[in-house]
């Protein structure tokens, strides 16, 4: 009986990213987006507001040098929705290189105690959080298997689930956070026969308007007191190891849970 080698697996030059959760300005998706553009990448930048990622992609397009073969297209896609997530996926198809690496940034907070959470709320923020994550990486992982180099996937938890919340998050973003967790560990497991990679990223208080508008710097020096930086995160700080998750440097990291929290949380 032989014994099959596994070897590294090279990423064609050619090659698509998609970042979801890229619509907002001032989100962690669009420092993603343009990171790994200057990296290589074409992107598929995806965001419920279709409008905002196709303004996003042109803006990023025309910066493009002259000649480039680099595409970046705005993809409007509800991921909790199943047929939504399958006409990202055949656009994407018909417009981009192949799929190698999937960011599931997209999200939605939940500031509501326990006793507030209704199903209704429960059942959006769990579709949002962890089914969309669940459907747009059923879709671009069968994509990485049909191309045979492998692939990347990074999800994105919270530290949320880790201390059960805040004062913003509370107890179903923790849950549907928790959630994400397993199942980046589960897609590793699985998928690692295949070479593709899965990874979950789990921010602290980072400088965006997720956590319900612009931050002051009143709220940023209560957010960082329990931090050793003694400061909040930045989005390219997250975008930067987000680079390294999706880049073929980190082809023996899998089934691994990232803080990016300034030391918050130590394990």
């Amino acid at each position: 009986m032989s014994l099959e080698i596994k070897t590294i697996q090279p990423f064609p030059a050619q090659r698509t990213a998609i970042v979801t959760g890229a619509g907002a300005e001032r989100g962690i998706g669009r420092r993603v987006v343009r990171k790994l553009v200057s990296e290589g990448w074409s992107v598929a930048a995806a965001d419920i507001d279709g409008a905002a990622t196709e303004a996003f992609a042109a803006e990023i397009t025309a910066e493009l040098p002259e000649g480039s073969t680099q595409k970046v297209v705005g993809v409007g896609v509800d991921i909790s929705d199943q047929a939504a997530v399958d006409a990202a996926f055949a656009r994407i198809d018909a417009e981009l290189p192949p799929v190698v690496a999937l960011v599931n940034l997209a999200g939605i907070p939940s500031p509501h105690s326990i006793f507030e959470i209704t199903s209704e709320i429960w059942d959006k923020v769990m579709n949002v959080n962890g089914k969309g994550t669940l459907l747009m990486t059923q879709a671009a992982a069968k994509r990485m298997i049909d191309g045979g180099v492998g692939g990347r996937i990074v999800n994105t938890s919270s530290i949320t689930a880790l201390d059960g919340g805040g004062t913003f998050s509370k107890t179903g973003y923790a849950a549907a956070k928790a959630a994400v967790q397993g199942l980046t560990r589960g897609t590793a497991r699985e998928l690692g026969k295949h070479g593709i990679t899965a990874n979950v990223i789990l921010p602290g208080p980072i400088d965006t308007d997720i956590m319900g508008g612009t931050l002051t710097d009143e709220r940023k020096a209560g957010m960082s007191s329990n931090i050793p930086l003694e400061r909040v995160g930045q989005p390219e700080e997250v975008a930067g190891l987000i680079s390294f998750l999706v880049s073929e440097d980190s082809s023996f990291v899998s089934g691994t849970s990232i803080n990016v929290d300034g030391g918050k949380h130590m394990h």
